[in-house]
């Protein structure tokens, strides 16, 4: 039976992107050894962290004041990182709240500086992205999680500041076009659209570093890795080599336009079918919904574990929403195919049929 990943992540992959990377496992490129095994300072490995930069840059159009660090410890090590190198005691961040993940970056900042939470959804249990809100022009930076896998929110647009923008992107990088421009800095975990957990792209305008006064250790010091290109240690050698795969895979599609337009495609669709089921509603303001991870519940609690018994047995995988929300969370990154959406709306259909 043809399973359908809607799981958050890790997340689902391109069918060729797993082929290519499970037969490089075996032998990398016809040179006799696995890429599990190769030195991260071969020039097979070296060729791939190359291939990877030329990829980010070609796909974001990035521009050469910045720098593409493809480092290691998740979006999670980036919450401390990012102020340790960025923010100290002569001046202060602004953040954005808008769920679990930008709640923990706030905490995470809060050592290495004075912040300042300018705007938060927490009051509606983060169902909506804020808006209206001034941005401090004396801050440091501002905060932002584009996009946020448990509640179902996304930012539509970014605000319009001369502030420089620090973006949590794990889980709709490489989903939709940016201007690059806008930001000072994006990170993002691979494991929902660009590979596999295990690495952490980090682009960062290269004039905002050295300005803290502090000593930071060497891992923790984005220049260091700048200045090593991401080998000051060995790197996640692996999920670099499936993130450039993957990367490949987008450029051929068609780039971030097709990309874009397929994502809002399948969401739309995804949206159509729990708006206009008698038995299911979502969970986000509708301007507000995510294209990533549609969330929603049954409007009868009762029915979900019949539900997700349905899901299982049609191949349904990972829709259960996440432990601290329950519900239901359709996770429809660049990989999912809109036919396994049209699987599990058809399933919404029938459900509604016997059940309502």
């Amino acid at each position: 039976m043809k399973k359908h990943n809607f799981s958050a992540g890790p997340a689902i992959l391109p069918a060729s992107v797993l082929q290519k990377a499970s037969e490089a496992v075996i032998d990398l490129n016809g040179i006799g050894l696995s890429i599990l095994e190769i030195s991260h300072r071969s020039k097979e490995f070296i060729a791939v962290l190359d291939r990877s930069v030329e990829l980010v840059k070609s796909l974001y159009q990035v521009p050469d004041d910045y720098a593409v660090l493809f480092l290691s410890g998740g979006a999670s090590t980036q919450f401390f990182m990012s102020a340790m190198n960025l923010l100290d005691d002569s001046g202060k961040a602004a953040y954005v709240d808008t769920g679990s993940w930008s709640s923990k970056a706030i905490k995470e900042a809060k050592q290495f500086g004075t912040v300042e939470v300018i705007a938060s959804s927490k009051d509606k249990n983060y169902t909506y992205i804020p808006t209206g809100y001034a941005v401090p022009q004396d801050a440091t930076y501002l905060h932002l999680t584009s996009n946020n896998t448990i509640f179902g929110t996304q930012f539509r647009t970014f605000p319009k500041t001369t502030v420089p923008i620090v973006c949590d992107m794990s889980s709709d990088v490489f989903s939709r076009q940016i201007d690059i421009n806008q930001f000072g800095m994006i990170y993002a975990g691979a494991q929902k659209n660009m590979g596999p957990a295990g690495t952490t792209l980090v682009i960062i305008r290269k004039d905002l570093l050295g300005k803290v006064n502090r000593t930071i250790p060497s891992m923790l010091q984005y220049q260091i890795h700048i200045d090593q290109d991401s080998c000051y240690n060995t790197p996640p050698v692996y999920p670099i080599y499936v993130s450039m795969l993957t990367m490949e895979w987008i450029e051929e599609m068609g780039g971030l336009p097709v990309m874009e337009a397929q994502n809002k495609l399948k969401a739309e669709k995804m949206y159509q079918a729990i708006d206009s089921n008698p038995l299911f509603e979502g969970t986000v303001r509708p301007e507000d919904r995510s294209w990533m991870n549609a969330t929603f519940i049954l409007k009868d609690g009762s029915l979900e574990s019949l539900f997700l018994k349905e899901c299982d047995a049609a191949g349904i995988s990972g829709l259960k929403g996440h432990r601290s929300v329950g519900g239901f969370r359709a996770s429809i990154y660049n990989a999912m195919p809109l036919e396994s959406i049209g699987v599990l709306t058809d399933l919404m259909d029938s459900f509604a049929q016997k059940h309502g």
